[in-house]
């Protein structure tokens, strides 16, 4: 028996993951008003932009806010990570992020969300 699909678990691993993230975007977008995703395939590019952007500009800006992340005690890594959700909505047809509150708050509520359904699914 031949499972050539099987081959490489990290692939399908991967796959999952990705689909996972759209999911909680989608979720998300459901929840917070001013968070918007308009379809599954928007979800699917923007869950690239957000890795991406969490990889490349993330650590960029954690630097650069650090004495003000220090002095709030790393509350400050909310506005951050709404500030690359609102970056990434910037470039993605079909994410939009209306209002920096929406984008603040859909950050707490995605990391919530995503980090749940990835506890349950993958």
């Amino acid at each position: 028996m031949n499972d050539t699909h099987l081959q490489n678990p990290s692939l399908i691993y991967s796959l999952l993951h990705w689909v996972v993230s759209a999911l909680a975007l989608m979720f998300t977008a459901y929840i917070v008003r001013g968070f918007e995703v308009k379809s599954f395939v928007a979800a699917l590019l923007a869950a690239v932009a957000i890795g991406f952007a969490n990889a490349i500009i993330w650590p960029f800006l954690i630097f650069l806010t650090l004495p003000i992340n220090v002095l709030t005690l790393g509350l400050f890594t909310f506005v951050v990570n709404g500030m690359v959700l609102k970056i990434c909505a910037w470039f993605i047809p079909g994410f939009e992020i209306k209002s920096w509150f929406a984008a603040i708050i859909g950050a707490i509520i995605l990391s919530l969300v995503s980090t749940g359904m990835h506890y349950i699914l993958v």
